[in-house]
């Protein structure tokens, strides 16, 4: 099964980056809960008084990955594989700061911080997906006659208009599923937005040009009824992981 599906598909680097964005970012996640509880001689990295953030780790090995896999892409499979695993440790480091690197500040205990996890469950599915053999936006290797590739570009413009227009809805990981699984993205594009979206905002949400309090009463409703509990359960997941995000959003204080 290995063979077939990742050997022979020349999907080993991928697999490889998968496998250690998965394995980093749980490593990293236990090491920082362990500093947080002051366990043993877990402790933060500081030069000085200043402390350094495992996202500045993340970059250079993504630097290093990146620009190891290009020089070795066409000599060696297996080095391939290595910098690809490189480029996804990185990536895992500096996505779990992804919250620090949004806000500019240290959020990542703060409800802020939930991006984060966000974020990296994001590039997980992500990369499931193309592991999986899946194509975003429905795209496919067809074959170079005119009339097939205008279809084919047609197709792939339409679903990207509505992967955006879902995207813009507030329906991130709808529009994100919809990307591998097109059908995903039409009632997701057609549907009402979600009240805290951009589309809401532009269109029937107070504030807007045209404010609809009818349409904006039944967006809330809906996100009550039915996302409340959802984001509820996701974030209970998230934090059997990744740790409580408990400290107020309004507080700027170190980690620790």
């Amino acid at each position: 099964m290995f063979q077939e599906r990742i050997m022979d598909t020349g999907r080993l680097p991928l697999f490889c980056f998968f496998v250690a964005l998965i394995v980093v970012f749980l490593l990293t996640r236990i090491n920082v809960r362990l500093i947080r509880a002051k366990v043993g001689w877990f402790g933060d990295v500081n030069v000085g008084e200043m402390h350094i953030h495992h996202v500045v780790f993340g970059v250079v090995l993504t630097l290093l990955g990146g620009v190891s896999g290009l020089i070795v892409s066409g000599v060696s499979d297996g080095w391939y594989a290595v910098t690809a695993a490189v480029f996804g440790a990185g990536a895992a480091l500096i996505l779990d700061e992804f919250a620090l690197i949004l806000h500019l500040h240290d959020v990542y205990w703060e409800e802020e911080g939930r991006a984060s996890v966000d974020a990296v469950f994001i590039a997980v599915v992500v990369t499931a997906l193309l592991l999986i053999g899946l194509r975003p936006l429905g795209w496919e290797d067809y074959d170079s006659e005119p009339r097939g590739t205008w279809l084919t570009v047609g197709f792939i413009v339409t679903n990207l208009v509505l992967a955006v227009i879902t995207l813009l809805k507030g329906k991130i990981w709808t529009g994100l599923a919809g990307l591998f699984v097109p059908i995903l993205l039409v009632p997701g594009a057609i549907r009402l937005a979600r009240p805290g979206s951009p589309w809401a905002h532009w269109f029937f949400a107070p504030g807007s040009r045209r404010p609809q309090p009818r349409k904006m009463a039944r967006a809330e409703g809906r996100e009550e009824r039915w996302r409340r509990p959802v984001i509820r359960g996701k974030i209970a997941f998230q934090e059997f992981l990744s740790g409580r995000h408990d400290l107020p959003s309004t507080r700027r204080r170190s980690r620790l």
